[in-house]
């Protein structure tokens, strides 16, 4: 078989400075047309005009369907909320914003096991600072994770200590964004756990962490699994805790066990009301390509992302209506648009097709864990639960606000967290 055609963006070459590479600095920059299957390659963006002009024309031809039959959002996302989302898109959105936000941090492309992965990596200038692994989900990208980049890797110019300082790498999973889309099967969360531990071992960390929300929590209770020599420990905000028997009876709308904690009768009950909103989720993981539509239509697509599920799309649908929230449009629209240019709908999808684990039930982590778990997460994670499915648990801490895109959401809160889990880690 051929191999196949890497289907990323554009990409210009960049200079990388020397404080860019891994820790022992024995990482060379080698250029696009070297033969080395590990060189890390300079990458960039930048989407055509034609590109945007006819993404343009395309909402602005959108024929809309006819609005729900009841005055919430019971069925759905509402009429009134996509269209303001869409003239919005049309007539004040700039993408070109977050393409140069996304360009002035150092990204790269680097092959690992066939697939060229993108990544950012941006290097603290604290000399201690722990190399840190930040795993988006879906409907994500890199883009949800930008808000956490400087008080991170700069915590003393937000608010922290020299001590609570990353090393961030930020990749984008295979099949979104700018990593390149997968022309086999295979690609489920343990494969992408496998090159996100290669990614960290190329990039010549001996010691670090991994953090993760969504289909990223799952990726690094996975990479904790395989226990590889220098994770020291990951912090999640949707933890896998939930006992696997009760995880299939809930999935299976069984009534909610007995004997349960009133704070594991929450978390219960709260799941239980998650599976009967993922619809989403159980089109993608059985009949993907079905959704073809979603890349010809970009009303189609942002409708889609937008109904992840009911407490994120509500606090979607107040900031669109001009409540101040987590999320601007604009932030929403960052990430639908970097969906629709690389065109990455279906590649992600099939994601869902490809898993075959729960992804709330215990894994058997058997290394450090920090829990953070916000109200508005598809469940809240009991401490119970948590310190059973983690026996090393360091750190679980309840929120007081945010839901399901914490780091995008709540970037604040959400760096006390990764600092508060990782200090009680390795101090």
């Amino acid at each position: 078989m051929a191999k196949p055609t890497p289907q990323v963006p554009r990409s210009t070459p960049s200079k990388m400075p020397a404080d860019m590479l891994g820790d022992s600095g024995a990482v060379n920059l080698l250029s696009e047309k070297t033969s080395d299957s590990t060189a890390l390659r300079p990458f960039e963006y930048h989407a055509k005009d034609e590109e945007l002009a006819d993404l343009k024309r395309r909402i602005e031809a959108t024929r809309w369907p006819d609005g729900e039959t009841v005055n919430d959002s019971t069925q759905g996302v509402q009429l009134a909320t996509i269209k303001k989302l869409a003239n919005q898109w049309a007539t004040k959105y700039d993408w070109r914003k977050i393409e140069m936000m996304i360009n002035a941090y150092p990204n790269y492309l680097t092959k690992i096991d066939g697939l060229d992965f993108h990544f950012m990596h941006i290097r603290s200038s604290h000399e201690n600072a722990l190399p840190l692994i930040v795993c988006h989900g879906w409907p994500g990208s890199v883009i949800e994770q930008m808000k956490i980049i400087g008080p991170l890797t700069d915590p003393t110019a937000h608010g922290g200590k020299a001590e609570d300082a990353f090393h961030l790498v930020i990749p984008s999973m295979p099949g979104y964004g700018f990593s390149e889309r997968p022309s086999t099967p295979g690609w489920g969360p343990e494969r992408i756990a496998d090159a996100y531990i290669a990614l960290m071992e190329r990039l010549g960390y001996t010691k670090y962490g991994a953090t993760g929300g969504d289909w990223g929590s799952v990726v690094v209770d996975l990479m904790a699994l395989k226990e590889p020599p220098g994770l020291v420990g990951i912090h999640t905000n949707m933890a896998g805790v939930v006992p696997p028997e009760i995880d299939v009876a809930l999935f299976k709308r069984e009534p909610i066990p007995a004997g349960l904690s009133p704070e594991e009768r929450q978390a219960a009950e709260e799941l239980a009301e998650t599976y009967k909103h993922i619809g989403y989720a159980l089109t993608m993981a059985d009949r993907p390509q079905t959704t073809t539509g979603m890349t010809d239509s970009p009303i189609g697509l942002a409708a889609w992302m937008l109904d992840h599920d009911p407490k994120s799309y509500d606090m979607i649908a107040r900031s669109i209506d001009g409540k101040p929230e987590g999320l601007t449009p604009d932030d929403v629209l960052d990430n639908i648009t970097l969906f629709w240019l690389t065109n990455t709908h279906l590649s992600a999808a099939r994601l869902y097709w490809e898993n075959k684990l729960s992804y709330f039930a215990v894994k058997g982590v058997k290394i450090p864990v920090a829990v953070s778990t916000f109200p508005d997460e598809l469940y809240t994670a009991p401490k119970s639960w948590s310190q059973k499915a983690y026996p090393k648990l360091v750190h679980w801490n309840r929120l007081p606000k945010g839901g399901h895109f914490a780091a995008w959401e709540q970037p604040e809160l959400f760096t006390k967290e990764v600092r508060a889990g990782f200090r009680a880690m390795l101090h």
